[in-house]
């Protein structure tokens, strides 16, 4: 069974994230998927991801999330 952190602790974590020199100047951060999952939950990080207007991208065991919402393109 997974433990997650109680909700204004979510909040602390999200907040903390997205507080992140990178993250404020629009650039990319990266969690692990089994860190997100122990610690928040994917649901709560996915909605909030969603409700920023902002992009994610699971790669092997990594979120990547591009912090800004103008357009994205995959390459190859």
């Amino acid at each position: 069974m997974q433990t997650l952190l109680p909700r204004h602790l979510n909040d602390k974590w999200i907040n903390q994230m997205f507080a992140t020199k990178a993250a404020r100047k629009g650039a990319v951060v990266r969690r692990s998927v089994n860190w997100v999952d122990r610690e928040i939950g994917r649901d709560r990080f996915l909605s909030e991801i969603r409700r920023r207007n902002y992009h994610v991208i699971q790669t092997a065991d990594q979120f990547v999330v591009i912090c800004h919402n103008g357009p994205i393109q995959l390459l190859f």
